[in-house]
């Protein structure tokens, strides 16, 4: 048999490989990020109660998300290790321990001892995050940018049913008794279990070393944690304050504080959907700029806008202010193709404290000068991602889309 003949079948069927689609395993990993995600969304509609459980401010009540994302640091760590071995088994136990941590906040009545819980939700959070967009990026082959939409739907569609479930369990079992929904998250690690058991979490090629990447680190992410830093106000206003919003500043019911939160979400899965398949075709930078200069706009209209228009802007706020994650998380993975896991935990890493430090101010400008004014400066502020979106790398994907 002709050597070069051999040689370039096995290449063929190498890249074959990599471009197989692997839908199974991809939803397997997407349904494990719904039911993960609706646990961790469980911190906002609860924070009313919690507020008037601990007797808080707004800047402490909503410091308790912040300890929920500590952990974050840890995720450039987990991702270097998921790229040398595989650490499947942190995206198979963290539906479980998230479920159970953040399930029980409510038998606690101090302040210390919540936060523990959410800074222990918080490893298991960031134990789940960095690896698994590395592995639906691997199992993805060419189309990334969907396999990111349907992962990061899954876990917009867990933030929608997230806030539902925990004021159902309110509702059903008092805040004392919320213990019991943890036992759904046990059942989903055993199906993952099943289903991951033998996935590996690693890239297929053996990852350079850290010098080699280090050049395209300090090009890339700041450029990115510019565009993250502009979004993270009005983000962390709607995502994490808008029950508040809701109650206090629209005198909304709990239940409906909890709604208008599952109603952003629940437009931000059909938006994650659309996004990141939309940045394979037109490129990842055209989608990024539309995203970024509408939602401001949009949020700004939610705030001064008629009550009657509260509904329709809220999905499309949901539609635009948060599907811009797939498609960054595309971006991620195509400048990185060696380094995945890596660098999705750098992005992961520094989007929670970029979240966790805009959470803090949005805060402490509640308590200065209120809410309403708090999520106006936060809007304003998104304008400035923009400028940000045309210092990322350029390539074919992020200009033009993919092949």
């Amino acid at each position: 048999m002709n050597p070069t003949t051999t040689s370039e079948s096995t290449s063929d069927s190498v890249e074959t490989a990599e471009s197989t689609f692997s839908t199974g395993q991809i939803f397997t990993i997407a349904g494990g990020h719904f039911v993960h995600d609706t646990y961790s969304a469980f911190i906002a509609p609860l924070l009313p109660l919690l507020q008037e459980r601990l007797a808080t401010n707004y800047a402490l009540t909503g410091s308790l998300a912040i300890f929920a994302q500590l952990p974050s640091l840890l995720n450039p760590l987990i991702g270097y290790l998921a790229d040398r071995v595989s650490v499947r088994y942190f995206v198979i136990l963290a539906p479980a321990v998230t479920a159970t941590l953040f399930s029980i906040l409510g038998i606690f009545n101090s302040y210390m001892v919540i936060a523990m819980l959410l800074l222990a939700g918080g490893v298991s959070i960031a134990a789940f995050h960095s690896p698994a967009p590395a592995m639906v990026g691997r199992l993805a082959g060419k189309r990334v940018g969907t396999g990111m939409s349907i992962f990061m739907a899954s876990g917009e569609l867990g933030r929608t049913v997230g806030p539902i479930v925990a004021v159902a369990g309110v509702g059903w079992f008092g805040l004392e008794g919320m213990w019991r929904l943890m036992f759904v998250g046990w059942a989903v690690t055993a199906v993952l279990y099943w289903r991951l058991h033998d996935v590996s979490a690693r890239t297929d090629t053996k990852p350079a070393g850290l010098h080699d990447a280090w050049p395209q680190i300090r090009r890339f992410f700041p450029a990115l944690g510019w565009i993250m830093l502009a979004r993270s106000g009005m983000v962390v206003a709607l995502t994490t304050y808008l029950p508040l919003y809701m109650k206090d500043e629209v005198e909304a019911s709990l239940w409906l504080a909890a709604a208008a939160l599952s109603i952003l979400e629940g437009a931000g899965v059909a938006g994650a959907l659309f996004s990141g398949t939309a940045s394979d075709r037109f490129g990842r930078h055209r989608v990024l700029v539309a995203l970024t200069f509408v939602s401001p706009l949009l949020a700004l209209l939610f705030i001064y806008g008629p009550g009657w228009l509260a509904v329709p802007l809220l999905i499309a706020l949901g539609l635009t202010a948060i599907s811009p994650t797939p498609v960054l998380l595309a971006v991620v993975q195509d400048a990185f193709p060696n380094h995945r896991a890596l660098a999705n935990g750098i992005y992961i890493g520094l989007n929670f404290l970029i979240r966790a430090l805009a959470i803090w101010v949005i805060g402490l400008m509640a308590d200065s000068v209120g809410l309403t004014t708090a999520f106006v400066i936060g809007s304003v502020a998104a304008f400035l991602s923009v400028p940000g979106i045309w210092l990322l790398p350029r390539n074919k994907t992020t200009l033009a889309g993919g092949a």
